[in-house]
């Protein structure tokens, strides 16, 4: 009998072993899968925002501006030149939009691109290279 428990003894440390390194292996690749790189360009996570503001004119007093983000990766702005003594006085554009890691990157149907960034609850606008103005 004890030749029997000697086996069974055996086999449950072999079982138990293996169990082991088998864990530790997992864990050791877990560790390597964790790490992950940031991306150049990611998505925000699905949302509705809305700016409400005015942009400076050249050749009027301001621009009203109002700009919709909606969920599914489209914009809207609406622009309404105040002042202005031409006609139309008010524009609407669209596009698609991104973020990057501090900017937000608006792109129109024609495929430019405007960019913002964040301060506090407003947006600041950007230059056409995405530098401050």
């Amino acid at each position: 009998m004890d030749d029997k428990e000697s086996k069974v003894k055996k086999i449950v440390f072999s079982v138990i072993a293996a169990c082991s390194l088998f864990a530790l292996f997992g864990c050791n690749h877990r560790a390597e899968t964790d790490t992950v790189q940031p991306a150049a360009m990611e998505e925000l996570k699905p949302m509705q925002q809305s700016w409400r503001g005015v942009l400076p004119c050249a050749d009027c007093e301001g621009i009203d501006t109002s700009l919709f983000l909606e969920k599914d990766g489209t914009w809207v702005m609406n622009e309404h030149y105040q002042g202005a003594r031409r006609e139309p006085s008010s524009f609407a554009s669209y596009g698609t939009w991104a973020r990057t890691a501090d900017k937000l990157v608006l792109t129109n149907s024609k495929g430019e691109k405007s960019y913002f960034r964040a301060k506090g609850d407003k947006l600041e606008m950007l230059d056409r290279n995405g530098s401050p103005i």
